[in-house]
């Protein structure tokens, strides 16, 4: 049975409470529906080239992004990763969107079909539990064997055990934490004749979402392991077999780092975001205007301005303070806004 060994350290508490921090940040800026849409399309391509990058995709991020806006019906086979990495990422944010995600090794071989569509020289591969013994060589040295992942016959009751540990551990292990421990024995794993690497990034992103992590779909984690692909490589993976890990694989050090990979992008969205340009209607507009001639206003005087219903002043009020734009003073009946 999987039962992973691992610590919460100082230094990943922390960076779990600044992830929880930045996506209270996130949340706060009140994301409205076309800044949401653009998010969501700018994570898909930087998800789409940075995961395929990472096993030695050429394509740059600009013909990524070129890519799956025309997508066109001849292409290359490293066009068609990067599109059958993007349709998987589709797939998946629907499924858990629409409650139809999954964690178990079925969703986890649909994944690997989908990203390996039409790429395995052996069409049986795809979709499918590995067959045959495999090597993990030092890219570096091609003939240089770095770790012997478990033996195929094992590798569908290896699987069974991970995500039967997941689906008991589901509310009870932190979701970061979870998604880590699953990102890791994957691998480790190595249940396919390929894409075990782009699946297994899918299917954290996808336990992410399903656990807690609900702004899954506007970061990419991936980016932060393209940045550095030798250090992702070293902390995802093992040497030596795979029979001799034992119970003496502590899986600490990865999770501190998967951490801080989250965290990481988060902090690039909560940037972006606080740079994004305000835009005001002239309703909000009347309440700065009130508030620079007045120094300040309640909601009674507002509602003496305002045409707008009680609830659409209150949410104008929202935006405005959630931007940063005024404070709220007092509390209850006697409170009032000023200029920030």
């Amino acid at each position: 049975m999987f039962q992973p060994k691992f610590t919460i350290s100082n230094h990943l508490a922390r960076t779990l409470r600044q992830i929880g921090e930045a996506m209270g940040g996130i949340k706060s800026t009140g994301l409205a529906e076309p800044s949401l849409k653009r998010l969501v399309l700018d994570a898909r391509s930087l998800s789409a080239h940075a995961s395929t990058s990472i096993e030695g995709n050429p394509l740059p991020l600009t013909d990524v992004k070129r890519l799956l806006k025309s997508a066109p019906v001849n292409i290359r086979d490293t066009e068609r990763e990067v599109l059958n990495y993007n349709k998987a990422l589709d797939w998946l944010q629907t499924a858990i969107i629409s409650g139809e995600f999954a964690p178990t090794a079925e969703t986890f071989t649909r994944l690997q079909g989908l990203v390996t569509e039409d790429l395995m020289d052996n069409p049986a591969d795809v979709a499918a539990i590995r067959q045959r013994p495999v090597v993990i060589r030092d890219p570096s040295r091609a003939d240089s064997i770095v770790f012997m992942p478990p033996d195929h016959g094992d590798v569908s009751s290896l699987l069974i055990e991970l995500m039967a540990f997941i689906q008991t551990n589901l509310h009870e292990i932190e979701p970061v934490i979870l998604a880590g421990l699953f990102h890791k024995q994957a691998v480790i794993i190595h249940p396919y004749m390929d894409g075990n690497g782009r699946s297994a990034r899918l299917m954290s992103t996808g336990l992410l979402g399903l656990t807690g992590l609900d702004l899954f779909s506007i970061f990419s984690f991936e980016a932060y392991y393209n940045r550095n692909v030798t250090r992702y490589f070293k902390m995802v993976g093992e040497q030596g077999d795979f029979y001799d890990l034992g119970d003496n694989l502590d899986f600490t050090p990865w999770l501190e780092y998967f951490a801080e990979g989250i965290l990481d992008e988060l902090l690039r969205v909560q940037q972006q975001l606080e740079r994004r340009p305000i835009r005001l209607e002239p309703h909000h507009h009347q309440i700065i205007d009130y508030l620079q001639q007045h120094g300040t206003l309640t909601q009674r005087e507002l509602g003496q301005i305002s045409s707008r219903s009680l609830p659409a002043r209150k949410k104008d009020l929202a935006f405005l303070v959630d931007r940063g734009l005024i404070s709220p003073e007092g509390g209850g009946r006697s409170r009032y806004y000023v200029l920030a």
